[in-house]
């Protein structure tokens, strides 16, 4: 069972804990009816379980945050089943949280020898010896690699011609995020 994060935030007050807890309740009549215990999945789910806020200061809506995130552990506590929470931003989560997951995962970028299969089952007509260059002259993750890929699907559609090397060389430096300058936006 799949949740969907932007579906549990409501303008109104107390809807947003009201649907925290149907799902968990969802989630408890699945595993009544099912031999095979199904998995409750929060992706991305920083946007709930992430620090909590100091209340000394806080407003309406950091108070309820905080209530989700009650509700949440509560219900982790009490859950007879299997919940995984994925995250890109593991320093963003709460200590409760953290402690409550049995196992944590972390999934490194690929070496260079999955990075050219990446990029080969990404573009099968890129050659082995360009497949390598790019591999080993860029540290991208495969959700990296895939959106390369995109760019070049859209910009051939565009075109009508296949991009070169030098253009997936130029989508590479393109797809890299220049940490000394403030971006606004994608471009």
């Amino acid at each position: 069972m799949v949740v969907d994060i932007s579906e549990t935030k409501s303008m109104w007050f107390g809807e947003s804990e009201k649907r925290i807890k149907e799902i968990f309740d969802r989630y408890r009549n699945q595993v009544k009816g099912n031999a095979v215990t199904p998995i409750l999945l929060f992706n991305e789910a920083d946007a709930v379980i992430g620090k909590r806020k100091d209340l000394n200061n806080s407003s309406a809506v950091d108070r309820t945050e905080n209530t989700i995130q009650n509700i949440i552990l509560q219900e982790m506590e009490t859950l007879d089943g299997i919940m995984i929470a994925t995250t890109n931003l593991t320093q963003n989560l709460d200590a409760a949280f953290e402690r409550r997951f049995l196992y944590k995962i972390k999934f490194e970028k690929p070496n260079i020898t999955a990075k050219q299969a990446i990029w080969q089952t990404m573009i099968p007509a890129l050659s082995d010896a360009d497949a390598n260059l790019l591999a080993s002259q860029y540290d991208f993750s495969g959700g990296q690699i895939e959106n390369i890929s995109r760019k070049r699907t859209v910009d051939s559609i565009i075109s009508g011609t296949e991009p070169t090397i030098e253009t997936l060389v130029s989508y590479c430096q393109n797809e890299l995020i220049d940490k000394t300058r403030k971006r606004v936006g994608f471009v």
